[in-house]
């Protein structure tokens, strides 16, 4: 990777497809988190094959290549949510789906129907923990499984350290500020009642949340220092 990487470009081409998907990992990792991804930094091949063993059933391409080149590193993917490691992956009880992230309270399961694990990229489907449980029903989340692990890295960002990320509760000024300053990023739509839009602003990383919640990611401490100079309101890990 050279020092020069555009967040923009690289996501708009990791949105595309799997090689796009884990080349915007890669430079993410170093450009934004600041350790390169290694060699220890996933699963070994071995340890893939024996969970299929396992559960009898074969691990969608997309899937194993996300585990191998960066499934052991948690600052990337576990920041909040869980990505489930090999032996822990599971096929749900109503045997419909091989579940592979978990929401850090159990609010919520993400998973890839059997029906298409065949396919090398296959949709994923997200499920609610419900008080009824026979309302529970796997809904679409994102279309293509490198896809949900590009949306994974970015969400996760934004749940770093403190001194790096940052939430508000945003205004009405406080959304069109964000959308006067920072460059909307090309992320698909996600499913009804998850509207959630991606920016950049300078050296800042910006989710709106529906207008509900603003959330940054800073490179540095004084990257989120002057988004929240930009954007004014009580932040909540603004100590100053």
């Amino acid at each position: 990777m050279t020092q020069e990487f555009d967040l923009a470009a690289s996501l708009a081409r990791g949105v595309e497809d799997r090689s796009g998907a884990w080349a915007f990992v890669q430079g993410f990792a170093v450009h934004w988190v600041g350790a390169a991804l290694g060699r220890d930094d996933g699963w070994p091949e071995a340890e893939l094959d024996a969970a299929e063993e396992r559960l009898g059933l074969r691990l969608p391409t997309a899937l194993r290549e996300a585990y191998v080149l960066f499934g052991r590193r948690p600052d990337l993917t576990s920041n909040h949510d869980v990505l489930l490691g090999p032996a822990e992956l599971y096929v749900d009880d109503a045997k419909e789906a091989l579940v592979f992230r978990h929401e850090n309270q159990g609010a919520a399961s993400w998973g890839v129907l059997l029906s298409s694990l065949q396919d090398d990229d296959p949709a994923v489907l997200v499920r609610l923990d419900l008080a009824d449980k026979n309302a529970e029903r796997w809904d679409d989340w994102l279309e293509r499984l490198s896809l949900c692990f590009v949306e994974i890295i970015l969400s996760e960002s934004l749940q770093a350290d403190e001194d790096l990320c940052d939430f508000l509760d945003p205004d009405d000024d406080s959304v069109e500020l964000l959308e006067a300053n920072a460059l909307r990023l090309p992320f698909p739509a996600y499913p009804a009642g998850e509207e959630k839009r991606w920016f950049l602003g300078q050296d800042v990383l910006l989710r709106d949340d529906d207008g509900a919640a603003i959330l940054a990611r800073g490179r540095t401490a004084e990257d989120l220092e002057r988004v929240r100079d930009l954007i004014p309101g009580e932040w909540l890990n603004d100590c100053r």
